[in-house]
């Protein structure tokens, strides 16, 4: 959410901002908009106003005696008081117009961000490892193939459990994903200073906005509602989807949405900044938009798992944290021993939320390509706003609002492709990456099934 007072303030800067967006200017509609608000705040207060003063004049026309005048000003005051919701609709109307624009308007990029239309003007900022090499001859498989010939990868029994974009993961495989997860949560709270969460998958619509799910990327996700509220709703009058809405909750996409609205509606201590969490989470997606993208495999899935971090900060944190957060994503790839680079993403590229985003891209021999991991990215105080999340230090008498960051640390399907793909073995087996294997009870060698 963007501050109005900010815009009204230098309007060509925000404007030049969304330009690098590749969007229109906005500023103008905002500020009229904003102005509508103003005059129905300022309509409001007069009539409240007069209102007070005319009850007072009573008071004092009935003590001197004069009928008339208190007959006038209590007339006076039936009429104000009849007008009074009228005005009050009109500026609870003005500000949701505004509050509605604002919301729909994506997050500004810092200066550093590159230019560009599409992930093909993103910018590598570095590269770590190299490919695996594989004997001569070898032509490396994705990673589909080479579980489904272990007999441990399975879609068809789950597109008959819940339809595309769904796998079914077994014996060994089924356990290196868990060790994935276990692997990057000790990890990110053993060395890297994360506090571990275990936060809910579904939530309301308000904690949807926070993060910006919501509006604009409401088809993107899934909804689900108790039977008995579905229920109500399927007997009940009125407008259904505005009582679905009501009820309804929110599968989070990721645990940026449970773990940031953590602060929500509250005052942060700036002495506890940063606060850093961590959790392993299912997120679903429902991808919409995604049709013919990536339909064979583990690449785009509607359910999938992923550790992610999130990090509150002051204002002054932000730009650190972000280069360090993204650098503890990077290092769960390289104790993996996998091939990948950073990218900084174009201002055509970036998220809806974010003012800086990088990437981080792993090696996939399979398909011959780098792939997105993990997404780091800081969000100013664009979240917090949406959030009313705030801080305060000891000596300051104001709060202001904390800044917001989130990153995959890293996501556990692509992880687990990026193992299956890089750690082939001619004979289609799999060799378990020295750092799993703790977590897999010493084995080192995934094979076929006998």
């Amino acid at each position: 959410m963007h501050d109005i007072k900010a815009i009204r303030d230098n309007p060509a800067a925000f404007d030049q901002g969304l330009a690098r967006r590749g969007l229109a200017p906005r500023a103008d509609e905002l500020i009229a908009l904003d102005d509508k608000r103003r005059a129905a705040i300022s309509d409001l207060q007069r009539a409240q106003e007069r209102r007070n003063a005319a009850s007072k004049e009573i008071g004092a026309a009935m003590a001197r005696k004069d009928v008339e005048a208190a007959d006038d000003l209590k007339a006076e005051v039936a009429g104000l008081k009849a007008t009074l919701p009228e005005l009050e609709a009109a500026d609870r109307e003005a500000a949701a117009a505004l509050d509605k624009a604002l919301a729909e308007i994506p997050n500004l990029p810092f200066d550093d961000v590159p230019d560009g239309r599409d992930e093909n003007d993103n910018v590598e900022v570095r590269r770590h490892g190299s490919p695996p090499a594989f004997p001569n001859g070898f032509e490396p498989k994705e990673h589909f193939e080479i579980g489904e010939a272990l007999g441990l990868m399975d879609f068809d029994v789950a597109a008959k459990l819940s339809g595309a974009r769904f796998v079914v993961l077994k014996g060994p495989l089924a356990r290196l994903s868990r060790a994935l997860e276990q692997f990057m949560l000790d990890l990110h709270t053993g060395e890297h200073g994360y506090s571990e969460i275990e936060p809910p998958v579904l939530v309301r619509d308000d904690a949807m906005f926070g993060t910006a799910q919501l509006p604009k990327f409401e088809e993107d996700q899934f909804w689900t509602m108790a039977g008995d509220s579905l229920k109500a709703v399927a007997e009940g009058a009125g407008d259904p989807l505005a009582a679905i809405k009501k009820s309804r909750f929110g599968l989070i996409p990721t645990a940026e949405v449970p773990m940031t609205n953590l602060v929500r509606e509250s005052i942060v201590d700036e002495r506890t900044l940063p606060l850093r969490f961590t959790a392993g989470t299912l997120c679903f997606r429902a991808e919409a938009g995604a049709a013919g993208k990536d339909t064979r495999g583990m690449i785009r899935q509607h359910q999938f798992r992923k550790v992610e971090l999130v990090s509150i900060t002051t204002p002054e944190q932000a730009r650190a944290e972000h280069e360090r957060m993204t650098g503890c994503a990077e290092e769960v790839l390289k104790r993996l021993g996998l091939h990948f680079r950073t990218m900084a993403l174009c201002t055509g590229d970036m998220g809806f939320a974010s003012r800086k985003t990088y990437d981080i891209e792993v090696w996939l021999p399979g398909q011959g390509r780098f792939r997105e991991i993990s997404s780091c990215s800081v969000c100013g105080d664009f979240q917090a706003r949406r959030m009313n999340a705030r801080s305060k230090a000891a000596d300051a008498k104001a709060t202001r609002f904390v800044h917001t960051l989130n990153g995959s640390g890293v996501a556990v399907g692509r992880a687990l492709i990026a193992v299956i793909e890089n750690y082939q073995q001619p004979d289609g087996a799999i060799a378990v990456p020295e750092a799993l294997r703790p977590y897999m009870g010493g084995l080192t060698r995934i094979e076929a099934r006998s």
